[in-house]
């Protein structure tokens, strides 16, 4: 069973901090710009952002703190702590005049109540807008095995959009219901980068759902006061914000999961689950391989480890990754998505369906609570740890450590194990493909043992990692010494 602490600290979207009413001229104003990218990669520092909720340790989530810059990140675009804009001059105050601007256009495109019937099993119970197309939506909201657990979110995509609902399961004295009422409270957006926000809302509204069933007043007001602009012509291009400010604000080289601000807690969860295994992991996942992860509900934690799967792989290198596949996150998928996942070239999914293991078309690596495991013969050799692996598995423990302690004796709230975690494995990353660039730049483009060590790599038990890598960015022109050929 999942405990608490895997939950994110969230937002209830009607509840404004009375110094937050006072700076702000709307309530929409504490939206954070979807998919803009933060200084750090801890909570969002945009306006109004998440307010910090105390951990266990007595510290509290706190906002980006990296100090390390990213490349190509444009901080004009936020203000300071105190709410001012920054000094930087004229033109970027009117570019963060017109982002507040968009900011203030939310991004839900649907809102909608999913049941189950005793009779019909899942069935789309209400929804805005009534024209919207939520075919199989039922069966993302309430995942399989969804019966076992009392309460639940899962994250998800629908078409070209990405969902959250909110599951409760409540005891009634009714022969027709058989004893159970189960109900799911959802959301769709374009992007997965806000969604988090909504779900204490979410989890209110499935909670009166159960209790009062059929009072959408709520709802109805929520939908209204955050729906999206569509287009027109009802693609799924999301026009709320101006094409110059959207521009500047994606005008670095920051991957999109690098964009969502993670929920705290969750990635050192992570890395506690999986061990020395997150170092495979990372590799499967800088390779681009589709990953499929089973785990029987609770769905909420695993959607989470979809997410943190995906923060292995950043870069922040200009020009490194353009050519190669995205690494996308798909969270909860189901035996309807089938057909969609047949056609891509590199995801992370989550599933509570095991049928979806004898699909081994469909994945490169299964994930089976801890045990990674793939039917790729190329890939099986890349399920070993290397001597590599393992120090560097030892020098993200000790530096963890380190942070724990600095926490508990100096009281230090400032840094996390969030922010340690993204870092530790982004400069990792940067490492890789500076050398490679600058191995490809020199007179002799060859891969030496160096170079390989210089990446933080095994010249002998990373070589076939090294060759997949090579080929997967185009880095075809690389010679490899003959000596990483003897193990």
């Amino acid at each position: 069973m999942v405990e608490r602490s895997d939950r994110a600290p969230l937002l209830d979207w009607e509840e404004v901090p009375s110094a937050e009413k006072d700076r702000q001229s709307s309530p929409s104003n504490s939206r954070a710009l979807s998919g803009s990218p933060s200084p750090g990669f801890g909570w969002s520092s945009s306006p109004g952002g998440p307010t910090p909720t105390p951990s266990a340790d007595g510290c509290s989530a706190p906002p980006a703190t990296s100090s390390t810059p990213v490349a190509g990140t444009d901080e004009t675009l936020h203000p300071d702590k105190e709410g001012h804009p920054s000094d930087s001059g004229p033109r970027e105050v009117l570019l963060e005049d017109r982002m507040v601007k968009w900011e203030e256009k939310d991004q839900i495109v649907s809102v909608f109540v999913v049941t189950f019937n005793t009779r019909s099993g899942n069935m789309l119970e209400w929804c805005l807008p009534k024209d919207m197309d939520l075919e199989g939506v039922e069966f993302k909201a309430i995942a399989s095995g969804s019966h076992r657990v009392t309460t639940d979110f899962i994250y998800f995509r629908k078409g070209c959009y990405f969902g959250l609902a909110c599951f409760a399961n409540m005891a009634v004295e009714s022969t027709v219901e058989r004893g159970a009422r189960m109900k799911s409270v959802g959301i769709l957006s374009p992007s997965y980068t806000l969604l988090y926000r909504y779900m204490s809302f979410l989890e209110h509204q499935v909670r009166l759902q159960l209790q009062s069933p059929g009072h959408y007043s709520p709802l109805e007001a929520f939908y209204e006061d955050k729906r999206a602009l569509l287009p027109p012509s009802g693609d799924c291009v999301v026009t709320t914000c101006p094409a110059n400010a959207w521009g500047a604000a994606i005008n670095h080289s920051m991957h999109p999961e690098m964009k969502i601000t993670h929920p705290a807690g969750c990635m050192s969860q992570f890395i506690r689950f999986f061990g020395e295994q997150i170092m495979v992991l990372w590799k499967l996942a800088l390779l681009r391989r589709r990953i499929l992860i089973f785990s029987p509900p609770p769905v909420g934690v695993v959607c989470y480890r979809v997410y943190c799967c995906c923060c292995l792989a950043n870069i922040s290198i200009p020009g490194v990754g353009v050519a190669v596949p995205e690494f996308r996150p798909f969270f909860y998928v189901n035996v309807a998505d089938i057909s969609a996942l047949e056609n891509e070239l590199s995801y992370v999914a989550c599933t509570t369906e095991k049928i979806f293991e004898e699909k081994k078309d469909l994945y490169d690596v299964y994930v089976d609570n801890q045990n990674v495991k793939t039917y790729r013969d190329g890939l099986k050799p890349l399920l070993r740890l290397s001597t590599a692996d393992r120090e560097k598995y030892r020098k993200l423990t000790e530096q963890r450590q380190m942070l724990l302690y600095s926490q508990e004796e100096n009281g230090d709230c400032v840094s996390s194990e969030e922010d340690l975690f993204i870092l530790f494995f982004l400069e990792q990353n940067n490492r890789i493909f500076q050398t490679l660039s600058e191995v490809a730049g020199s007179p002799d483009p060859t891969l030496t043992q160096e170079s390989v060590r210089a990446m933080g790599l095994d010249p002998h038990g990373d070589r076939l990692f090294l060759l997949h890598l090579l080929e997967i960015y185009g880095y075809d022109t690389l010679l490899v010494s003959e000596q990483l050929c003897c193990s």
